[in-house]
């Protein structure tokens, strides 16, 4: 089966602060806030959310499609997909602007300052979904390209592709009708709990109506695991133990990438959510998005420990 990852590609830049915010910044001058931060180092990671699920896909032997827009500075994040045996045919390329990027600068008590350019993200990926179709095909739909998320919920519902509908970061440049057509069809809707929030603060859907659109709602909390609605029923899921907590970034991701797996084997939801919980124990466990691996049978071994059941 053929998956389709729309969403973003993105350098992130990660800054330490050997100090305080706090202490640089005057509250009765914050109207003429001039100050600089002297960082101790840079370090540049791959990331944004297409390429952080279809990496933790790669892992578990998929070949996803990444369907996205990058810039001119695209070079190094192009060597690295072809490392990890990832097409790139669906990357747009926008010479004209830098692939997304961010500045993340943290400091001593883990406060951050990040400042974000979406460069070609700004451009639609424009992919073509020859030969796809219902039955060989599934799809998500990440924060992205506004375009694309757009252009992309229609196209799968056109062609009849399942696919999961994941707004994250983008929901407060959507609008009210713009989420509410992107949900209304979609296999699923995804986010973490605050995401919901805003989606029903955004549009007035409350849980029902949201079920009445879509026939899943998987919600992510965090430690204390994740949610599995569906109108019939819902399974709160724990999360899995990781062997250490480093860093939470791209577990959401992992995340999700857990669950397609679970999906095109076949697997209930409720199986799929577990496959995403052990992926995302992995991430965890590791500085930035890209930097876990795992095998196959390290994977299986996790699922067996946690849910004492064989995954495939």
């Amino acid at each position: 089966m053929q998956v389709y990852i729309s969403g973003s590609l993105a350098y992130d830049r990660i800054m330490d602060f050997p100090g305080k915010f706090s202490d640089h910044i005057l509250p009765d001058k914050i109207h003429i806030l001039n100050v600089s931060f002297i960082v101790n180092g840079l370090s540049e990671r791959f990331g944004g959310t297409a390429g952080n699920i279809a990496y933790n896909l790669g892992l578990l032997g998929e070949v996803p499609m990444i369907v996205a827009a990058a810039g001119k500075d695209f070079d190094r994040y192009d060597v690295w997909l072809e490392e990890n045996g990832l097409p790139r045919s669906g990357i747009r390329i926008i010479p004209e602007e830098f692939t997304a990027g961010a500045y993340i600068t943290t400091d001593l008590s883990d406060n951050q300052i990040t400042g974000f350019n979406p460069g070609a993200m700004k451009h639609p990926s424009r992919y073509a979904f020859d030969g796809a179709n219902q039955g060989n095909a599934l799809a998500i739909v990440s924060p992205g390209c506004l375009e694309d998320m757009n252009v992309y919920s229609r196209e799968f519902k056109t062609r009849a592709i399942p696919y999961i509908f994941d707004p994250g970061q983008s929901i407060p440049a959507l609008s009210a009708d713009e989420i509410i057509a992107m949900i209304t069809g979609a296999r699923m809707l995804i986010s973490n709990d605050y995401e919901l929030e805003m989606i029903r603060k955004t549009t007035g859907l409350d849980q029902k109506s949201i079920l009445d659109k879509t026939p899943a709602l998987v919600t992510t909390l965090g430690e204390k695991g994740s949610l599995v609605c569906t109108p019939e029923k819902e399974t709160l899921l724990p999360a899995v133990q990781a062997r250490r907590v480093v860093d939470p970034t791209g577990a959401g991701d992992a995340y999700r990438a857990g669950l397609i797996k679970g999906m095109v084997m076949g697997k209930s939801l409720v199986d799929a959510a577990r496959m995403g919980a052990v992926c995302a124990s992995f991430a965890v466990a590791h500085q930035g998005t890209q930097s876990h691996r795992f095998t196959v049978e390290e994977f299986r071994e996790r699922y067996r420990s946690a849910f004492g059941a064989e995954c495939f």
